[in-house]
């Protein structure tokens, strides 16, 4: 059923934002993409839900989260923000999604994101990098860098 589901999806995906420019994605790699999206989307349910279990298992213990400001969150640091509730790039909306495909597989995945500033209680736009690579049961998330855009 899973990989139905996954093969389903890939047609919604745009072709060029599944590996570098003026390469054809393999079999394989699309394949990896489609994981790497049902991850997402699995860590992004986790994150609504404050599943700890879930979120505990999807971020590498090596993780690292550079944030727009230059602070530098470790596993247990942004394990402790989802809990919070607070807006992180893992849920937010995204769009402008760029994979990069390497073996390993690690996949490096950008993006752009809308994510509330709650100190100030208004929206700014994130470019953010995630990277993703192979653990014993799947996806793991590396390591992620957001920072936000310019208001203009």
């Amino acid at each position: 059923m899973r990989r139905r589901f996954l093969i389903a999806a890939l047609p919604l995906l745009p072709l060029p934002a599944l590996a570098h420019p003026n390469h054809k994605p393999s079999d394989n790699e699309a394949q990896i993409v489609a994981d790497v999206t049902a991850f997402r989307e699995r860590l992004a349910k986790a994150v609504t839900a404050k599943d700890f279990p879930t979120l505990r298992a999807c971020y590498a213990d090596s993780y690292t989260h550079t944030h727009g400001s230059g602070k530098l969150d470790n596993k247990d640091a942004r394990l402790v923000s989802a809990m919070a509730g607070e807006p992180m790039i893992e849920n937010a909306p995204a769009s402008e999604l760029g994979f990069r495909v390497f073996g390993g597989p690690t996949v490096i995945l950008t993006g752009k994101s809308p994510i509330l500033n709650v100190k100030e209680q208004r929206t700014y736009d994130f470019r953010w990098i995630c990277v993703y690579v192979a653990g014993n049961d799947g996806c793991l998330l590396a390591a992620s860098q957001a920072t936000r855009l310019p208001v203009g």
